[in-house]
């Protein structure tokens, strides 16, 4: 295990760290403040699994079977081997923990985790120690306890599915680039060539979701982004196309339980305690 703190640099650490060499053990943390970072990062991997927890802003992790949103006191995870970028608003504080492959049971495809107090404190703990700390038996012990914590956790389902086929791949783009777009399936079926039913029926096959819950699950995860980067309800609300900043605060409600403004406020409270 080896723990590094983050200087000031042109480019995201997850996109420097594809030749991360764990020497010391089978994990390590690195605590990032990314004021001074750029915004996207590449496409890029790493044999060891990857997790990213969010103390502040968040941001956005896309490989090809999907598009996660890690808001603040959640986390991600990306299995060894698995392409990925993330992109981060200007905002953002993360912590990201490394863990060498078969060190942990951890699943195979990327998924959003919850993560405990306690898991976070102790992952937390591991990005404050020194490379001479890891060679500690005590901690040692501690990051073999963590590891037995993550593989613990739930997975979350702050997930927008994504498909590759071609068709549902420029509906996804169209609407990733301009999530305003109300054009109903039946438009979105004439617009790319094929019949209403068919549209239906390859949405499904593709993402496992309708159309209409499809996009409402964009709208959630462009909506926790843009939340946490700092914008308002009501400018989100506008943002997504909802008549009115109401019908978008009982669509975040219905989907996550809590309005816009009690669902940060709790997490963020969490994340400061950390």
């Amino acid at each position: 295990m080896i723990s590094k703190s983050g200087q000031p640099s042109n480019k995201l650490p997850c996109s420097t760290a594809c030749d991360l060499s764990l020497s010391y053990g089978p994990a390590m943390a690195i605590r990032m403040d990314f004021a001074d970072y750029e915004a996207e990062g590449v496409l890029h991997q790493h044999p060891q699994g990857q997790m990213i927890l969010a103390l502040h802003g968040a941001v956005t992790c896309r490989a090809e079977s999907g598009v996660w949103i890690v808001p603040p006191d959640c986390g991600v995870w990306i299995p060894g081997g698995v392409p990925h970028s993330n992109q981060v608003t200007s905002n953002a504080r993360l912590t990201y923990l490394f863990v060498e492959p078969g060190a942990a049971m951890l699943p195979d495809e990327c998924c959003t985790l919850s993560v405990s107090p306690m898991l976070r404190e102790m992952i937390h703990r591991v990005a404050e120690l020194s490379e001479r700390d890891a060679r500690d038996a005590h901690v040692d012990r501690l990051v073999r306890v963590m590891l037995d914590e993550l593989a613990l956790m739930p997975s979350g389902g702050l997930e927008l599915p994504v498909s590759d086929h071609p068709k549902i791949a420029l509906i996804a783009a169209a609407l990733l680039a301009d999530p305003s777009d109300r054009r109903t399936v039946g438009q979105w079926a004439e617009h790319v060539a094929v019949s209403e039913r068919s549209l239906k029926r390859l949405m499904v096959q593709e993402t496992g979701l309708s159309f209409g819950r499809w996009r409402r699950q964009l709208h959630l995860v462009i909506a926790l982004r843009e939340l946490a980067g700092g914008a308002t309800v009501q400018q989100v609300a506008g943002d997504l196309g909802y008549e009115s900043t109401t019908a978008f605060i009982v669509m975040f409600r219905k989907a996550l339980g809590a309005t816009p403004s009690r669902y940060f406020a709790d997490r963020l409270l969490s994340a400061e305690r950390a």
